[in-house]
């Protein structure tokens, strides 16, 4: 497979390096076409942690993400001849929304790997974005296989690579997001939290800080089930992981990028991995700068953050745009601090509410899923009603299927709890009872085969 980074620079002559500055032109070069975000104090997170949160809300620009910043910034920096030989991309749909809109308003023909398990309505808004001028190409299960077959077209027909992430020029303009919210507050703020998918915005958003706000604690948050930044810290450079969970489309990368590592590598600080660990936002590292700490929260967390944003806030966040937000949950901040959370898309698909949901009770502890060993004989059911289940508790799923002679059958049950504690005593009750039954394991193969 062909790099990425090399296939630009053999195509751009030598990148520009990630600076301030540069991030500060990146802000000009794109104003003409991307207004700034709101920057949105969040009551019920404020009094939920004792801090004045705000959310920067990159959901809101015309392409519902941050990615167009990057997008932008960087296509407008090509030379006649690169727009002419065409572009090139691979992305889980934000970045390729970005390229699309770029595209389009540029009139340059691009071609737009995505992985076949982007949802369908990031998909359907990349045509919208691009029209006539983007060619949309579906491969493989995750984005590092879509960013295989985006490397090699390029290789094959010298189009120029527009990548989501492993660019200075693409981190730059991602970096302007710092550049506004520290104009919007008028004040340095105590911590910022920044999602972390391939590490361009962390890259960005981290180099504008430690440059003109270097006493702000920097967070960089990562779904569990795709934790690369933290391994390529720990291993000292980037790291393939072997097997990550998708379900965090817009953060789910096997491999962050060089460009980034190197970036965020320089930000000083202790790096954490473990996500109960405080965040003290006035700690400061030897060198007199901010924190600096990575952590991973599950996804089931993440999706509870992305109900209580939409119930509360009528805020639509997707799974990677909620990252930040369900962090503030699972660290300590001094009272009184100032935060941002970058919210960094909106491109929800609503036909996954029904996962979220489900991710989310999970999480909570209020859903659970048991294997049932029915006697096969009538009032079993009934038995199983009067005898186990707790007042305040709900079958939300039962099936079973009598496929023998056999004196018993096993049902998969999914009950709802009243409440997280209600689950002992479910148990207790079950083992009393005469209905055999085990409650299985939501990291077991056998809970994800079977849910």
């Amino acid at each position: 497979m062909s790099d990425p980074l090399a296939v630009a620079e053999k195509v751009s002559g030598p990148l520009p390096e990630l600076t301030a500055d540069e991030i500060d032109a990146a802000a000009k070069r794109i104003s003409n076409i991307i207004e700034p975000t709101p920057l949105q104090r969040i009551p019920r997170l404020s009094a939920l942690t004792g801090a004045e949160v705000y959310l920067k809300r990159e959901d809101l620009t015309a392409v519902r993400s941050y990615k167009l910043r990057g997008a932008y910034n960087l296509m407008a920096q090509l030379t006649d001849g690169e727009k002419a030989a065409g572009v090139v991309t691979a992305s889980a749909g934000n970045h390729a929304q970005g390229v699309a809109f770029a595209c389009k308003a540029m009139g340059v023909r691009g071609r737009i790997y995505v992985p076949r398990t982007t949802p369908k309505q990031k998909r359907d808004r990349i045509r919208v974005h691009g029209a006539e001028f983007v060619e949309l190409i579906a491969v493989g299960d995750t984005y590092d296989a879509a960013a295989a077959a985006a490397a090699d077209d390029v290789a094959r027909t010298g189009a120029t690579m527009v990548p989501p992430f492993d660019d200075p020029r693409t981190a730059a303009g991602q970096g302007t997001i710092a550049a506004e919210f520290l104009e919007q507050l008028g004040r340095a703020p105590d911590l910022v939290i920044v999602p972390v998918g391939g590490g361009g915005c962390l890259a960005g958003v981290g180099t504008y800080l430690r440059e003109r706000s270097p006493q702000t604690a920097i967070l960089g948050v990562e779904p569990t089930g795709a934790a690369s930044m933290t391994a390529a810290l720990v291993a000292g450079g980037p790291v393939t992981l072997p097997e990550i969970d998708p379900f965090v489309d817009g953060a789910a990368v096997r491999r962050i990028g060089a460009v980034p590592y190197t970036a965020v590598s320089r930000f000083g600080g202790l790096v954490r991995s473990h996500a109960s660990l405080p965040l003290l936002t006035s700690t400061e590292t030897e060198s007199g700068a901010g924190t600096f700490r990575m952590m991973h929260v599950d996804e089931g967390a993440i999706c509870t953050a992305m109900l209580e944003l939409y119930q509360n806030e009528g805020v639509v966040a997707e799974p990677a745009g909620a990252l930040s937000v369900a962090a503030l949950r699972e660290i300590e901040i001094e009272p009184g601090s100032t935060v941002v959370c970058l919210l960094s898309g909106g491109n929800n698909d609503i036909s996954r509410y029904g996962e979220v949901i489900e991710r989310s009770l999970v999480h909570q502890g209020v859903k659970h899923y048991f294997l049932v060993d029915f006697p096969q004989e009538p009032g079993a059911l009934r038995r199983f009603l009067d005898e186990v289940l707790g007042p305040d508790d709900d079958i939300t799923l039962f099936e079973y299927v009598k496929r023998n002679n056999r004196e018993t059958g096993a049902a998969l049950v999914g009950i709802e709890l009243g409440s997280p504690d209600c689950l002992e005593p479910l148990i207790a009750r079950l083992e009393a009872s005469p209905i055999q039954g085990q409650r299985l394991d939501p990291n077991s193969p056998a809970y994800r085969y079977l849910t």
